[in-house]
C-alpha cells in the first residue's frame, strides 16, 4: 500500500529553520518534562486497562483523501467503549504540505501525527523538539510498549540520540519476510479495463510499440465511455515532487536495479527509463495522454475510475479497491485487471516493491499532547495484537463470530466489505478502516480469503514482489546542505517531468532532460549522492544485524 518516497520532500518554512537551529537533535530536554504516572506502570499488563475514563485526542492524518470520522461506526464505538479513548481526526482540506508546514511553523501540533515515513517533516519535528521520544514515554508510563514493539523496527527508527520518535504501520522486517514472505504482494500494478482489453485481443503492452498501439486502438474502438471521452492512460497525480507512477514505480516495472557493484545506482539516467519516458512523450504526440492526468487529484481520479473512463493505469491497486468493488457489482467484465505492462528491452519480469521495514506511515506523539500517559498507553494498545484484532475484526457478536475455531466476519459484514467499501467503513469501520497502526502481517490470521475483483491483481504480483528496505531512508531531509539540495532537485524534477511528456520532439525532450541534470548538479547532487552512499551502507549493516 505503500511506497518508499510517497509524498516525500516537503519544503520547510523559514520559521522551522529558526526553530531547528536553536534546538538540539532529538529534543534532549523532553524526558525531564515527563510528569509522574497517575497509575502504576508494569511490563506485564497493558497500561490502558488502568484508566478508561473518557478522553478525546486530536489526531492529525497528513492525507487529504482520508474520509472517515471516529465514533460513527461500530468498531470505533467499540474501541472507545473499551478504552475510554475517542479521536478527533484532523485532515488537510487541500494541500497536505501547506497544512503540515503551517502547523510546524506555529510550534504547536495535535496530540498524534501520522504521515508518510519518508516525509521531510518527520526530521523537522524531531529536530525541532516538537515530538516526544516513545521509548522514554514507555519507560515512564507503559513498559508494555516494549513488549508489543518489534525490536527490528525500533532499531530501524532509532535516532542518533538513541531515542525513537515514531512507530510505523504496514512494516515488514527481514524476519517477517522469512515468516510471511510467501504471502507478500505488491501494490504496484499495471491495470487495464478487462472488457476493453479483451475486445482488443489482449495485446502485449510490454514493448513501446505494443504499448502505444494498444492505447491507440483502445481510443479508436472506445472513443467514449457513457458519453465522456476515454482516457487511454491513467497515472498517479502530479505533485510538487514529481509523479510516483513515473519514478520508482515505472523503474520497478523495468527491473532497473537500485544498486550496481555495491553502490547506489542513478536509476533516473538509466537508458531503459528514458526510453519509456520518451514513449510516453510519443503517446502525448499521438493524442493518447489526456490533459486530465496532468491536473487531476485523487478525488477526480477516483470518480473517473468508478466511471470506467481509463483504459489502462499505472497505478496502485489498493488505491482503486473501492471503485473496483462497485464496478464488479455492476458489471464484472468492466473491472480493471493486472497484466504485463512496460518492460525493459530483455522483457525481464518486473521487480515490484513489497512491504519494507520502514512501512507506509509513521505515527508520532506531540510534546503538546494533552495526556502523555494515556497517549502512550493508547498507542501501545493500537500496536498490540489485541488492538490490531479490534481494529481489524471489530466487536465479537457485532461484526464477527467464532466459526470452527476461527474468527470470522458475519456474512452480511463480509458481503458489504466485498461489495461497497465506503458503506462498510461508515457502518462497521472494521478491516482497518482506521489503519494508523495496522500490522499487515498480524492480520493475516484474521483476514478472509481474497475475492474478486481484489484477488486477480493481488495474485498477479506474487513472485514479482521484493523488499527494498535497504534503500529506504537514504534520501537526505531537513535543513542540512544535502537536505536542502534534495528539496531543490525534487522541485526541479516536478517542473521538468510534465514538460518531458509534453515535449514536441525527442530532441526537445533531450534538451529538457539535460537541463534538469545540469540543474541537479548545480543544486548539490554530489552532496546528495554522498549522503545516500553513507545511509545505504548503514542500512545494510542494520539489516545484517537483524538476520543474525
Amino acid at each position: 500500500m505503500f511506497t518508499r518516497k510517497w509524498r516525500a520532500g516537503i519544503l520547510a518554512l523559514i520559521t522551522v529553520f529558526m526553530l531547528t537551529a536553536c534546538t538540539s537533535r532529538g529534543g534532549s530536554s523532553t524526558p525531564a518534562s515527563l510528569e509522574e504516572p497517575k497509575t502504576p506502570a508494569t511490563a506485564d499488563e497493558p497500561g490502558w486497562k488502568a484508566d478508561t475514563d473518557p478522553i478525546t485526542f486530536d489526531w492529525y492524518l497528513n492525507f487529504s483523501w482520508f474520509p472517515n470520522k471516529w465514533g460513527v461506526d461500530a468498531t470505533s464505538q467499540y474501541v472507545t467503549k473499551k478504552t475510554g479513548v475517542s479521536l478527533n481526526f484532523i485532515v488537510p482540506a487541500g494541500n497536505e504540505n501547506e497544512k503540515l508546514n503551517t502547523m510546524i511553523a506555529s510550534g504547536k501540533l495535535p496530540d498524534f501525527i501520522t504521515l508518510g515515513w519518508s516525509e521531510d517533516a518527520v526530521k523537522k519535528m524531531i529536530e525541532g523538539n516538537m515530538v516526544l521520544p516513545l521509548n522514554k514515554l514507555a519507560e515512564k508510563y507503559d513498559p508494555y510498549f516494549m513488549k508489543v514493539a518489534d525490536a527490528a523496527k525500533i532499531s530501524w527508527y532509532q535516532q542518533p540520540d538513541s531515542n525513537i520518535y515514531g512507530y510505523p504501520n504496514s512494516s515488514s522486517s527481514p524476519q517477517d519476510y522469512k515468516k510471511y514472505g510467501q504471502n507478500f504482494v505488491s501494490n504496484q500494478t499495471f491495470m487495464v479495463r478487462k472488457d476493453m482489453y479483451e475486445a482488443l485481443g489482449k495485446p502485449d503492452m510490454r514493448t513501446p510499440e505494443g504499448f502505444l498501439k494498444a492505447l491507440q486502438d483502445a481510443k479508436q474502438m472506445f472513443p467514449e465511455v457513457n458519453g465522456q471521452p476515454l482516457i487511454p492512460l491513467g497515472l498517479h497525480e502530479f505533485t510538487d515532487v514529481g509523479n510516483y507512477s513515473l519514478e520508482d514505480y515505472l523503474q520497478n516495472f523495468l527491473a532497473i536495479p537500485y544498486e550496481k557493484d555495491g553502490q547506489m545506482y542513478d536509476r533516473m539516467t538509466d537508458p531503459e527509463y528514458t526510453k519509456w519516458l520518451k514513449t510516453l512523450r510519443k503517446a502525448n504526440e499521438m493524442g493518447l495522454l489526456a490533459k486530465d492526468i496532468f491536473i487531476d487529484k485523487r478525488p477526480q481520479m477516483e470518480e473517473k475510475i468508478a466511471q470506467g473512463r481509463y483504459f489502462a493505469m499505472l497505478f496502485q491497486r489498493s488505491d482503486m479497491a473501492s471503485q473496483q468493488a462497485t464496478r464488479y457489482v455492476n458489471d464484472p467484465d468492466s473491472v480493471y485487471i493486472a497484466v504485463e505492462g512496460p518492460a525493459n528491452s530483455k522483457l525481464d519480469p518486473p521487480t515490484l516493491a513489497g512491504p519494507g521495514i520502514s512501512g507506509w506511515t509513521l505515527t508520532l506523539i506531540s510534546k503538546d499532547v494533552k495526556d502523555k500517559e494515556r497517549a502512550i498507553e493508547f498507542l501501545t494498545y493500537l500496536m498490540s495484537e489485541e488492538g490490531n484484532k479490534d481494529l481489524y475484526l471489530g466487536e465479537e457478536g457485532v461484526t464477527w463470530d467464532m466459526v470452527d475455531g476461527k474468527e470470522t466476519f458475519k456474512p452480511e459484514v463480509l458481503d458489504l466489505l466485498n461489495t461497497d467499501r465506503t458503506a462498510f467503513d461508515k457502518k462497521y469501520g472494521a478491516s482497518f478502516t482506521f489503519w494508523m497502526m495496522m500490522d499487515t502481517n498480524m492480520n493475516l490470521k484474521w483476514a478472509p480469503p481474497s475475492v474478486e475483483p481484489v484477488k486477480q491483481p493481488e495474485d498477479w504480483t506474487k513472485g514479482k514482489t521484493y523488499s527494498f528496505s535497504q534503500y529506504d531512508n537514504t534520501d537526505p531531509t531537513g535543513t542540512s546542505e544535502e537536505g536542502i539540495a534534495k528539496s531543490k532537485i525534487d522541485q526541479a524534477w516536478s517542473k521538468t517531468l510534465p514538460k518531458l511528456l509534453l515535449a514536441a520532439s525527442d530532441s526537445e525532450f533531450d534538451q529538457l532532460f539535460e537541463k534538469f541534470l545540469k540543474d541537479r548538479d548545480e543544486a548539490g547532487y554530489d552532496k546528495v549522492k554522498a549522503y545516500q552512499a553513507k545511509a545505504f551502507a548503514e542500512n545494510q549493516k542494520k539489516i545484517e544485524s537483524f538476520v543474525k
